[in-house]
């Protein structure tokens, strides 16, 4: 490496804090060190995803079908939990067209659109507003939630999607204290933690694995930058052993 690029990699230092028994010199002139011009973050080990089955037993597991909503809802779209307590009932468009309400996407889909003053305090993270195509499934859930929320009067008022349906105030945009107990109450009957950032962990994983181009899952998500992709794509033991294989049954082949 030439003395040039080496002296790219660190910059003069002073030290503000002296360790135990560094001699800085008669005159101070040994306080200033050389230091690492870059830092790279280490990756964060031990990220949690959910198994197919093991979403699928929480959404049968929630008793609630405005809870079995919200964990489909997560696990569907990659939605960050703040994104999707922010929803307003006029963001679901899950006709198969929504030409009536002056949206040209075809298909049901979901519009994720940052608000700076909804009740609850939620907010979607990104600056810019996204639209999330959701599956025939979601809607089934959705309209079964639908038919529970008519059962209470006051939740008529709320623009919101998320509202308190069985304690005060009803009718209510649903909190974030409020999911929290929520989900603390379906890991415990689960018998797993699930946490909402499980969710949104799992859908991007799996997009990745099923090879869904980058570029799209980092505009589902809602990323800016592709850099945030990294977090979410980690290989699993069986990805790795398919991979040694490949490459051993690709040294028989002539």
């Amino acid at each position: 490496m030439s003395a040039s690029t080496t002296a790219l990699l660190s910059e003069p230092k002073l030290l503000r804090f002296i360790p135990p028994g560094y001699d800085t010199g008669e005159f101070g002139q040994r306080r200033e060190v050389q230091a690492a011009s870059f830092r790279f973050r280490i990756a964060e080990p031990g990220y949690e995803d959910l198994s197919d089955e093991q979403i699928r037993h929480m959404i049968a597991t929630a008793p609630r079908a405005r809870d079995r909503f919200l964990v489909a809802l997560l696990a569907c779209t990659g939605l960050r939990i703040g994104e999707a307590l922010g929803l307003h009932r006029g963001d679901m468009h899950l006709l198969t067209s929504s030409r009536a309400v002056g949206c040209g996407i075809e298909g049901p889909h979901v519009h994720v659109r940052r608000r700076t003053d909804n009740p609850n305090r939620a907010l979607a993270k990104s600056r810019f507003s996204r639209m999330v195509p959701v599956t025939a499934d979601l809607v089934a859930l959705y309209t079964d939630y639908q038919y529970e929320r008519d059962l209470v009067a006051q939740a008529a008022e709320s623009e919101m999607v998320f509202v308190n349906l069985f304690r005060p105030p009803l009718g209510g945009a649903m909190s974030y204290p409020n999911t929290k107990e929520m989900f603390d109450r379906l890991a415990r009957t689960a018998g797993h933690a699930c946490r909402p950032h499980m969710l949104r962990h799992s859908a991007a994983t799996r997009w990745l694995r099923d090879g869904v181009d980058r570029d799209v899952v980092q505009r589902l998500l809602g990323h800016a930058s592709p850099l945030s992709m990294e977090r979410y794509r980690h290989v699993d033991d069986a990805e790795a052993r398919a991979a040694v294989e490949y490459v051993e049954s690709a040294k028989e082949r002539p």
